[in-house]
């Protein structure tokens, strides 16, 4: 018989305005996680360089302004900094009783892609253009509100003392709840944001405690859905192609095999220690498509070379280690879901950018957290940092 962890409502820290009466010596800075904090601020930082050196002289893209993807970069960047302390003062306890308006407006924002105010970017309708150049891509966001509102459920009357793990009627609605929006947003369709809110799904599920018997039969739905969803022809055919493409890279090496075999190329070609920054014939020869989004990483490949990204994946390592800590030491059930869920998304978005750009997964159409260029996946991530931080700020400390 396995003994599942318990948790009890005496052990919380304080509910409400805890930060507010930290003394001096356990103040919020002290408590924040700075590892966390630095390796995502370097990587925001590594990825304006990278931006920057893929669209400088992209003319037709940045209007004849080498800087602008630079700032823009920076900009974002700095935007997200300001969400996540906010994030940080609000706190995940009290961002918990905003729940159900969160998840509202979550279902407003995509619902709004599905109207006149959606715009079709890189195949995908699933972004709001709403003027002066400014877009929204609402899924980013989904993925926070998809953690937030699973694990106030799952938690709830654990944390309250009253299970030891989430019951069945409570996983269900958990479910329900969960999906709803994915639902919604593969109607856009937005495959690859999918991908990534399903396996948000089975980290928060494993982490909440609940039966196994959950995870193995969404595994199994998943599957069932894969299978189903490409039976009655619902995927489009630049989708079908990504998929054709990776699994026969040699199929169309000019066509739906073009972004794939330009980006191996560009890696390959930087060597150990790469070709400088600024100098890489392949990114100064616009070979590989949206390389400020999607293939950022191939420009850190070939004029960083190998020890430069392996640098951008340790900083990753850093970040999903220090998140595994945070989520570990929380002393509430509601902490722990929501730790595990941004560390679920964090290592497969990364996973399958860095695999697509490697040629080892297909194309998905998803940025490389904090590196890639775009203003909604920088926001989004961020809040997720402030998440991340308020659960260690918030949580109980020892002498």
């Amino acid at each position: 018989m396995t003994t599942r962890r318990s948790f009890s409502v005496s052990r919380y820290a304080p509910e409400r305005g805890a930060v507010a009466r930290l003394t001096a010596r356990d103040s919020v800075l002290r408590r924040l996680d700075w590892p966390i904090l630095l390796s995502a601020l370097a990587l925001s930082l590594i990825g304006s360089l990278l931006v920057w050196s893929a669209t400088r002289g992209r003319t037709e893209l940045n209007n004849g302004d080498p800087y602008y993807f630079l700032f823009r970069h920076l900009l974002n960047t700095g935007i997200g900094v300001v969400l996540m302390i906010g994030t940080v003062w609000l706190g995940h306890r009290t961002l918990r009783g905003a729940v159900p308006f969160l998840y509202g407006l979550s279902i407003v924002l995509i619902l709004a892609v599905l109207t006149p105010l959606g715009a079709t970017i890189n195949g995908a309708h699933a972004w709001i253009v709403i003027g002066g150049g400014f877009s929204l891509q609402p899924s980013e966001f989904v993925k926070i509100t998809i953690i937030l509102v699973m694990a106030m459920l799952l938690a709830s009357k654990v944390d309250a003392g009253d299970q030891l793990h989430p019951d069945h009627g409570t996983v269900a609605k958990s479910l329900v709840l969960a999906a709803l929006p994915m639902g919604i947003v593969m109607l856009m369709p937005d495959l690859g944001s999918v991908m990534v809110m399903i396996v948000i799904v089975l980290g928060v599920l494993l982490a909440s405690g609940a039966s196994n018997r959950w995870v193995l039969g969404l595994i199994g739905s998943g599957i069932a859905g894969a299978v189903l969803v490409t039976a009655l022809g619902m995927l489009d055919e630049y989708q079908i192609n990504r998929f054709a493409a990776f699994a026969n890279p040699e199929l169309d090496p000019s066509g739906v095999g073009y972004n794939t075999n330009q980006a191996r190329i560009a890696i390959g070609s930087g060597g150990l220690t790469g070709t400088g920054l600024f100098n890489g014939h392949q990114t100064s020869g616009q070979f590989v498509p949206e390389q400020q989004t999607d293939f950022v990483f191939t420009v850190a490949g070939e004029e960083l070379g190998f020890i430069g990204s392996g640098f951008i994946l340790l900083l990753l390592g850093v970040v999903l280690w220090r998140a595994c800590r945070i989520a570990r030491e929380t002393t509430e059930l509601y902490g722990t879901v929501v730790a595990a869920g941004i560390i679920a998304w964090f290592a497969f978005q990364s996973f399958e950018n860095i695999g697509m750009n490697l040629g080892i997964m297909p194309v998905a159409g998803l940025p490389l957290p904090f590196v890639s260029y775009g203003g909604s996946s920088m926001f989004a991530v961020w809040v997720a940092i402030g998440l991340l931080q308020s659960i260690r700020v918030q949580r109980p400390m020892t002498a």
